[in-house]
């Protein structure tokens, strides 16, 4: 059974103040507790229906945390999902470490990305072209926010990010940064670029003008229509298809 302090805790943990605090955040439904138990992340409670724990004894047996058995709905009230008859996971958070890109591959840049929704998918578009590195500026939404964990459909466990400073980072790499502009040369007209950093920007401000200096090639996806502007995850998915295409040949 629950305790009114476990219950507690992991109520908190909706909130970024006790994330951070805390240092852990928490994972909900089947398919991503899954994803994050057969990960590096460390999870040090776990939640589990009777049905979970059957269906998945050979995932379970090989578990560290502490796992205590719940109903469906003590699991609804503890998480944020409606929904949930499978499993909760209460995981450490990974330090906030800087990392060294590797020859030949693309890195994903985010400028101050607020929406959870949009870097949820972000992250697991990165995860479906094989981007395993990606950079956010201070103020794009944080990555164990609830709603980006959900969104990622469990891809967050498949890719390594850091919160930095964009310009530090590009001055540091000197790699070629490809910023997304609604003016800039189409997509669809550049010719092999060389691998570096795809840059996206704010949801409505674009990408600031402290970022934009470091940018070394501005691009932009070709309308046909009437639309003003394309959803920022919409359009990162455009840009990696069209570079891994350009990069794979």
């Amino acid at each position: 059974m629950l305790s009114k302090n476990t219950v507690k805790f992991i109520k908190s943990l909706h909130q970024k103040k006790y994330r951070v605090e805390s240092g852990k955040f928490f994972v909900e439904g089947e398919k991503s507790v899954l994803e994050v138990l057969q990960s590096s992340f460390t999870v040090d409670l776990l939640l589990v229906t009777q049905e979970f724990a059957t269906k998945h004894a050979k995932v379970l047996s090989g578990v560290q945390a502490e796992v205590e058995y719940v109903t469906t709905n003590q699991l609804e009230q503890v998480g944020q999902y409606q929904s949930n008859d499978a499993a909760l996971a209460v995981v450490q958070m990974k330090p906030n470490e800087a990392f060294t890109p590797v020859k030949g591959e693309l890195i994903l840049a985010l400028d101050e990305v607020r929406d959870p929704g949009n870097l949820g998918t972000i992250i697991r578009i990165a995860d479906w072209y094989g981007i395993k590195k990606l950079i956010f500026s201070s103020y794009t939404a944080e990555f164990y926010n609830p709603k980006v964990i959900q969104s990622s459909m469990g891809s967050f466990t498949r890719v390594q990010f850091y919160y930095g400073d964009l310009g530090q980072a590009f001055q540091a790499w000197k790699l070629p940064v490809y910023g997304a502009f609604l003016e800039g040369e189409s997509i669809h007209q550049l010719t092999n670029p060389a691998p570096g950093v795809l840059l996206l920007g704010n949801e409505s401000q674009g990408i600031s003008k402290e970022v934009e200096k470091w940018v070394s090639n501005t691009i932009t996806i070709p309308g046909f229509g009437n639309a003003e502007s394309l959803n920022v995850a919409i359009a990162t998915a455009i840009f990696c298809d069209n570079f891994k295409r350009m990069l794979n040949q």
